[in-house]
């Protein structure tokens, strides 16, 4: 398989290459104009001023052709006026150089426009290299015919003169343009420089960037957004920690209470049928701890992983509920839990079963945890106009207001010394998040200090 290997240059070079070609361009289309289209355009220059001439003359009254004399000087032409009874004016400004004053060279012209219906006759450039090169023009009016004669001067010095100052405008420009392009290019690529130190920076750990703010816009959005970054990665560092020495703590606290008990039934209570119960509930006990906290940390990692795909299938919402609520019995008669639940009869979504069921899993867990003395949880189930409103409540102490935006992140503790919980493992309101973000659903917390903590989700009709 053939690699296309792209040729990289540096933004000096690049900065260097555009503006040269730049500059070539603009001299391009200098030299273009100014010397090999110069006489095209100042030969239509004459003619169109020749025109306006003739123009302003066929306007004029006939008590008002004197002033074609005033014409002539502002125009720098030559015109005659030619009345039919044979008469004539001449108002010529150019004496000898004007060729109407050799008529027998235009006698032709002359008579084929008299005899001519038109009133206006169209330019005709005469003349030769030899002598004065020009456009005559002539117009009929009531009463006489007037030629306009406006000459072409010999631009080949104009051009000679133009060459020399264009060299000296494509040097001045060309080295216009490398002090600029080495300018552009330093305001450009010092801050880039700076940003790939940085970034580079990150990789090392160190997201203290504080990159600098830049005059360019670009750079400058480049620069807030790598500053973000590195707190973000920052505040992922810290909660990494936080994790491993929590899930750690976790580990190794059920591990050395079953280690201990065991010990103590081998050494001293395996004669005592009380004392042996007792110690292994305490082992059973810690194990059921250690297997809640290994499948939520499995759960976590699919969920980030995105690994497990959304099964979505329609079913009774409210059956569900009462099943899982039935798995709580247990604590209901031995800790005199209740739990309650009020909702519809029958409730039909679509969506990821096993999931939606986990999500209410954690968040019963999480009440039970908080709930106050009077160890109630309250689940409501209420329609709304295009959802399903899932309320989960508990009557506990509530959340500060400072804390709620942190409380779906993992191990996230309001006390800097790690508490385990009655029941959960610390991240399960994380996996929560991460399931109904999965299934686009809106989710929250609503709480308030000394009065209670409900947790809410909207599963779509």
């Amino acid at each position: 398989m053939n690699t296309k290997v792209t040729k990289k240059s540096s933004i000096n070079l690049k900065t260097l290459w555009y503006l040269s070609i730049f500059s070539v361009s603009i001299l391009f289309v200098l030299w273009l104009l100014q010397i090999m289209f110069l006489s095209f355009f100042y030969e239509k220059y004459q003619i169109k001023n020749t025109e306006k001439v003739a123009s302003t003359i066929l306007q004029m009254k006939e008590d008002k052709i004197e002033d074609s004399e005033m014409l002539a000087y502002k125009y720098n032409v030559c015109i005659e006026i030619d009345y039919d009874d044979g008469t004539f004016e001449k108002y010529n400004t150019m004496m000898n150089g004007c060729l109407l004053s050799r008529r027998e060279n235009l006698k032709e012209y002359i008579d084929k426009v008299k005899n001519s219906n038109e009133k206006v006759a169209s330019s005709k450039v005469i003349g030769t290299d030899f002598e004065t090169r020009g456009i005559i023009y002539a117009v009929k009016n009531n009463g006489y015919t007037a030629f306009i004669f406006s000459p072409i001067e010999d631009i080949n010095s104009t051009s000679v003169i133009l060459k020399d100052q264009l060299i000296y405008i494509t040097i001045i420009i060309m080295i216009i343009s490398v002090i600029i392009s080495y300018y552009l290019s330093r305001k450009i690529t010092n801050p880039i420089t700076n940003i790939t130190k940085k970034a580079k920076d990150l990789g090392n750990g160190n997201y203290n960037l504080m990159l600098e703010e830049s005059d360019i816009i670009e750079i400058d959005e480049l620069s807030n957004t790598l500053n973000e970054v590195g707190r973000e990665l920052s505040k992922t560092d810290e909660m990494r920690r936080d994790l491993m020495a929590n899930v750690s703590h976790d580990l190794k606290t059920p591990l050395t209470m079953i280690k201990a008990y065991a010990e103590m039934i081998r050494d001293i209570s395996y004669k005592d049928d009380k004392k042996r119960e007792e110690h292994l509930n305490v082992i059973i006990d810690e194990t059921d701890r250690l297997t809640i906290l290994v499948n939520d940390i499995l759960d976590m990692t699919k969920e980030e992983a995105n690994a497990d795909f959304l099964k979505r299938e329609e079913y009774d919402l409210v059956n569900e509920i009462k099943n899982i609520i039935s798995k709580y019995e247990i604590i209901k008669e031995t800790e005199n839990y209740k739990i309650l639940l009020e909702s519809p009869d029958e409730v039909l979504v679509k969506a990821d079963k096993s999931k939606i069921n986990q999500v209410i899993y954690n968040l019963i867990n999480n009440a039970i945890n908080y709930t106050g003395d009077d160890k109630a949880v309250t689940i409501k189930i209420s329609e709304e106009a295009n959802d399903y409103l899932v309320e989960i409540k508990d009557t506990g102490k509530g959340i500060d207001k400072k804390d709620i935006k942190y409380i779906w992140n993992k191990y996230y503790k309001q006390e800097k010394n790690h508490k385990r919980n009655v029941v959960g493992s610390g991240i399960g309101l994380s996996i929560v998040k991460s399931i109904l973000e999965r299934h686009s659903y809106e989710y929250g917390v609503n709480s308030k200090k000394n009065n209670g903590t409900t947790f809410y989700f909207k599963i779509k009709k």
